[in-house]
C-alpha cells in the first residue's frame, strides 16, 4: 500500500472496476432495449472479500466489483436482469505460471486449498454456464465463490 503510485492505482482500478461497471451499464442498457430479460455474469475474485496484503488497489477493485454486483443486481431486477459475480480463487491459468513452474510454491499455495489443488479453468466455466441458463433465475446480487474451500481455511493452531 506504501508504495503504490497514483498511476498503478488508476490502472488497476480503471480496468477492473471502470471496465466492469461500463461493460455492466452496456449489457443492461442492450437487454432492456431488447426486452426480456438477461444475465449479466461478473468475473471476480476471492479477493473482493479476503485480503491480499501488497495488492490493495487489486483488493478494492474486486471489492468495488462485490458493491457494482449488488447494487446492479437490485437495479436491474425489475426489467428481469439477474447480476452475479463469480469469485474464483486460485486457478491454474497464465497469470498463475511463475507459481506454477516452482515446485514450492505449489506446495505452500495447494497447502492453503482445502482441496489441496488449483482449480481448472473448466470448472470456473462450468459454473458460469450455470448461471447464464434458466436454471439459475433467481441468483442475482451476489458472488458466488469458487475456490476448493481457500477463502474457510485456517491452519489452526
Amino acid at each position: 500500500m506504501l508504495d503504490t503510485t497514483e498511476t498503478q492505482y488508476d490502472r488497476v482500478l480503471g480496468i477492473n472496476l471502470k471496465g466492469a461497471f461500463f461493460g455492466t451499464q452496456l449489457a443492461a442498457r442492450r437487454m432492456i432495449e431488447q426486452g426480456g430479460g438477461g444475465r449479466i455474469i461478473n468475473i471476480s475474485s476471492v479477493h473482493e472479500d479476503w485480503p491480499m496484503p501488497g495488492n490493495t488497489p487489486y483488493c478494492l477493485s474486486k471489492g468495488g466489483m462485490r458493491m457494482l454486483t449488488r447494487n446492479a443486481g437490485v437495479e436491474l431486477a425489475p426489467h428481469g436482469i439477474t447480476v452475479v459475480g463469480v469469485g474464483p480463487g486460485a486457478v491454474a491459468t497464465p497469470i498463475n505460471v511463475s507459481t506454477m513452474q516452482d515446485p514450492q510454491l505449489m506446495a505452500q499455495l495447494n497447502a492453503a486449498i482445502p482441496l489441496g489443488r488449483l482449480a481448472a479453468p473448466e470448472e470456473i466455466a462450468n459454473l458460469v454456464v450455470w448461471l447464464a441458463s434458466d436454471e439459475a433465475s433467481y441468483v442475482t446480487a451476489t458472488t458466488i465463490f469458487v475456490d476448493g474451500g481457500m477463502m474457510q481455511f485456517s491452519p489452526g493452531l
